[in-house]
């Protein structure tokens, strides 16, 4: 079974007394005035950076985001299943909507959520108060202008037996669908509970009616134009992925179904568990062993090249866009460090997240990836292409190997002095051809040695080969495959057809275990 993520939902029973109170009171209190929550949560967004860290070391927090994303690719900086967040479903809400004197209206949405419908009126419900004499005609007029006005619509007739609930549709000041659990969407999608949020929507945990009740996630976007139409181009990329891969044998996350929803636009996919950075984090950033890298990395390669074969590159590559199938775990004491650890009981994968994925054809964007999975081509400008996703991998496998990022900043210069470090000095050629000479001086990196950066750099920053935890070959010929994905020239960087054929993969087994088609990989746990 997956890793659990399922919420409670509210006491249904409750809902009937619920809307009984609120029909009579909205007779007596037909105008009153909505009252408008606003949302305090705060996320802790920032990760370890252990083993690039000393005590000594000035404070430095990680943000996973985008630094400079064009805006059409910012909203899909952390998704699917980034942020895990609790919706307020608990009875204490119906006790307080028994409780609170403003009435069940005003207490029917969680405090998380910021209902504005009915802010414009503020300006003109004092006026209306004070004018009784208005008739019937006005009212259709004053109707009329509040349905332009908003984006309230009539509640759904449609019931499932003590299932669904009519509601309007409604947004929230952000522009979020607001929605809880039991709701019922086009009549097939039942919310159970949240998966994660970000600046793009909210990705719900659904029941699926048409699919036998089976559960998937639906990605619920934005009702702000950019958003929907960065959306639209995602839905284009997963349609030829669906295409090119009906039997989903090359491990990218399924688009079961899409609609647009009031102007929310909806995408269904294969309900999956937790991402391999949240697995990380939540097992104390303790590194997965060797042979669980060797089977994730291998997987990657493989999606990704059938994502480059078919002229597209994904350009967000990261742990948190490469999900389990399945999360379960064991647990185990370590008597030595006196704590629990977790070792995932299924190393089976999906790359997500194809909101920034862009075609040969299409308009590059000037600077593409996560800053700590930047190839140096994006940072100096030089144009991009497939082998910035190989960048990307060769940080990921690094980072599955010890647990913490390879390159821990946030600062271009900063991040080219730990490539220089860590892999040797940047090609003159690169110099030479970038426009980014502000970073350069005389062809060399413009880089203070004795500053507080320069320090953190060098204290926190070794040859590549100084990581390795083993001298056994194995560990050995994954450092030469990350080695070799890593690699500053684009065009001697290797490429993930010959990656396949590493010996890194071919002394572990794992190519014959992806060509058996009764591999765990290819399971699906949401059928």
């Amino acid at each position: 079974m997956p890793h659990n993520r399922r919420y409670s939902s509210s006491d249904r029973d409750s809902r009937s007394s619920y809307q009984d109170r609120y029909r009579d009171r909205g007779r007596r209190h037909r105008h009153r005035r909505s009252p408008t929550y606003t949302s305090s949560s705060d996320r802790d967004r920032d990760r370890r950076g252990r083993g690039h860290r000393q005590e000594g070391s000035y404070a430095r927090s990680r943000s996973r985001s985008f630094d400079n994303r064009s805006a059409e690719h910012r909203p899909f900086d952390r998704r699917y299943c980034e942020g895990y967040r609790r919706l307020d479903q608990s009875r204490d809400r119906d006790r307080d909507r028994e409780r609170d004197p403003r009435g069940a209206a005003e207490s029917y949405y969680p405090r998380d959520f910021s209902p504005n419908v009915y802010d414009y009126r503020r300006g003109r419900e004092r006026e209306r108060d004070r004018d009784e004499s208005y008739g019937r005609k006005g009212s259709r007029r004053k109707h009329k202008r509040r349905r332009r006005r908003t984006r309230s619509y009539s509640p759904s007739s449609s019931r499932s037996g003590s299932r669904t609930r009519a509601l309007s549709v409604r947004d929230d000041e952000e522009g979020h669908l607001i929605c809880r659990s039991g709701d019922v969407l086009q009549e097939r999608y039942e919310i159970v509970s949240t998966l994660g949020e970000g600046t793009f929507g909210r990705v719900m945990q659904c029941i699926d009616h048409r699919r036998g009740g089976a559960h998937v996630a639906l990605k619920i976007i934005k009702n702000v134009e950019k958003y929907k139409e960065a959306a639209r181009l995602e839905i284009n990329v997963l349609e030829k992925i669906n295409e090119k891969d009906p039997d989903n044998k090359f491990l990218c996350v399924q688009m079961y179904d899409w609609f647009d929803y009031h102007g929310h636009m909806c995408l269904s996919f294969e309900l999956l568990a937790l991402s391999t950075f949240d697995f990380l984090k939540e097992n104390n950033y303790l590194p997965y062993s060797i042979g669980q890298v060797r089977h994730m990395a291998y997987q990657i390669c493989l999606a990704v090249k059938f994502l480059h074969d078919n002229k597209l590159t994904h350009t967000d590559l990261k742990p948190e866009n490469i999900l389990f199938v399945n999360s379960d775990f064991t647990m185990s004491y370590n008597v030595e460090k006196k704590r629990e650890e977790r070792t995932v009981k299924s190393t089976a994968i999906r790359v997500v997240d194809f909101g920034s994925a862009t075609f040969d054809h299409e308009h590059h964007s000037t600077i593409v990836s996560t800053r700590h999975y930047r190839a140096p081509e994006v940072i100096l400008e030089l144009g991009w292409s497939h082998p910035c996703d190989v960048w990307s991998i060769g940080c990921i496998l690094f980072e599955y190997y010890l647990g913490f990022t390879l390159f821990q900043t946030h600062d271009n210069r900063e991040h080219l002095a730990m490539m220089e470090r860590i892999l040797g000095p940047v090609p003159s050629r690169m110099i030479r051809k970038t426009r980014k000479q502000k970073y350069f001086y005389r062809g060399r990196l413009d880089w203070d040695e004795s500053s507080s950066a320069g320090k953190y750099v060098r204290e926190n920053c070794k040859p590549l080969r100084r990581y390795l935890l083993s001298e056994a070959e194995e560990h050995h010929q994954l450092f030469d495959l990350i080695e070799s994905m890593l690699e500053y020239e684009p065009s001697k960087r290797l490429l993930l057809a010959d990656s396949l054929k590493h010996p890194f993969f071919e002394n572990g087994g794992i190519a014959e275990a992806a060509g058996n088609k009764n591999w765990e990989g290819n399971r699906d746990i949401s059928r």
